[in-house]
């Protein structure tokens, strides 16, 4: 681990400098309950490594996070949830640093809510866009 960014309120939170209501930690790993939670033990897990963009960060870094995850949510111990993680202001990122929510669906005023807008099935699309998709994973 060695990107930090002095100005990230995550970092800070990592360092120590702001303080945090841990829930887990490993080398690369920290989870902690979100200060705005949308329910009961909504927790947030974030690489120590700072990156905004999860294609940002070193495979490393990215190795224990769903774990990490998996774990709160058991300890969570609700039969439903989410796990979410947004990439840039447009899809909801809030704070430039990579973070996964973990977030309990209680009952239905509790808990992440939202209404996707799904796109029309197009088969023939679907296969061009795979089809480019695949090409271009194979290459990475």
């Amino acid at each position: 681990m060695a990107a930090v960014s002095a100005d990230c309120l995550f970092c800070k939170i990592v360092k120590g400098i702001i303080p945090c209501h841990k829930v887990a930690e490993t080398a690369t790993t920290l989870a902690f309950l979100d200060i705005n939670p949308l329910a009961k033990g909504h927790t947030l897990v974030i690489p120590k490594y700072h990156a905004q963009f999860t294609h940002q960060l070193p495979d490393e870094s990215l190795a224990e996070l769903l774990p990490v995850a998996k774990k709160v949510a058991l300890a969570i111990g609700a039969e439903n949830y989410n796990i979410l993680q947004n990439n840039g202001r447009l899809a909801h990122q809030a704070v430039d640093h990579v973070h996964f929510h973990v977030i309990p669906k209680p009952n239905q005023a509790e808990g992440l809510t939202m209404n996707w807008l799904s796109q029309p099935t197009d088969h023939g699309a679907f296969a061009v866009v795979a089809k480019d998709l695949s090409e271009k994973i194979g290459k990475l």
